[in-house]
């Protein structure tokens, strides 16, 4: 009796390893990742003029309206970073906007109790990093395509060593740099590169997707693994809902972009 006992928790707990073995590989693998809806390029290719006149829901959400006073704040350093990389400011608010938008909406009490009243960015710190939610995987491969010539992301020598460290202990000095709460530029600054590298990938594929901020925002959401340039990429990510509306995270990104809002501090 006993020894069947035996047996039969042995091949339980063999079932529930083999389990966890499996999920962790596909998680390492990205088997696991939710990227979300995507759209179709119709609604994007109509005229950005419609988008710039309209209102939209989240216009009028006590988030929005907070963040409207905050961005602000974000100017001189983001021009900062555009001077040096080229990568509008304008679409790094776009992004900057989408990812406070869904940290605000994702946790109503903290946002009401902190962010609110202080009109404050929120800086993530565990899974995903800095006031624009970058992973660490993805952090990591930035600073390897500055430096890997072979690489479809390679930027050329110019740039080898803008991400290089000043200590020997590069994950806590790269963990310091992204979660920074006094100090957004090293978080913006790797956002800008890993857009000019995508932006280089697909323009040595014959695809310019410069003047695509929806595409940009989209594939910044989704990753490098699912960055494969084509005639026809479409729009989509993470869902993120507002205002009883659900907007995925590359149209959020688009409907701010060409909206007149902020227009004034970080132009088109």
């Amino acid at each position: 009796m006993h020894k069947k006992l035996f047996t039969l928790l042995v091949y339980i707990f063999a079932a529930i390893g083999f389990v966890l073995i499996v999920g962790f590989a596909a998680f390492k693998l990205g088997l696991m990742e939710n990227n979300g809806t995507q759209q179709s390029g119709d609604y994007f290719n109509k005229s950005r003029l419609l988008v710039q006149n309209q209102t939209f829901d989240w216009m009028g959400t006590d988030e929005y309206k907070t963040l409207k006073e905050t961005l602000p704040g974000e100017k001189n350093i983001l021009l900062k970073v555009e001077n040096e990389t080229g990568v509008p400011s304008r679409l790094l608010v776009s992004i900057l906007f989408v990812e406070q938008m869904r940290l605000y909406n994702s946790d109503t009490e903290l946002f009401k109790k902190v962010f609110e009243p202080l009109k404050m960015l929120g800086v993530q710190s565990q899974y995903s990093w800095g006031v624009l939610g970058l992973k660490q995987d993805t952090l990591i491969q930035i600073e390897n395509n500055l430096k890997t010539s072979t690489s479809t992301f390679y930027l050329g020598p110019s740039y080898e060593h803008t991400l290089d460290f000043s200590t020997n202990n590069s994950d806590a000095e790269r963990f310091d740099r992204v979660t920074n709460e006094h100090d957004h530029y090293y978080t913006y600054l790797y956002a800008a590169l890993f857009i000019k590298q995508i932006e280089k990938q697909w323009k040595d594929a014959s695809f310019d997707i410069s003047n695509k901020p929806e595409i940009l925002a989209t594939l910044y959401n989704i990753g490098f693994a699912h960055s494969i340039p084509h005639n026809n990429p479409e729009v989509g990510g993470a869902v993120i809902h507002i205002a009883n509306t659900d907007y995925s995270f590359g149209e959020l990104a688009y409907q701010f972009y060409y909206s007149n809002e902020l227009v004034d501090v970080f132009p088109k």
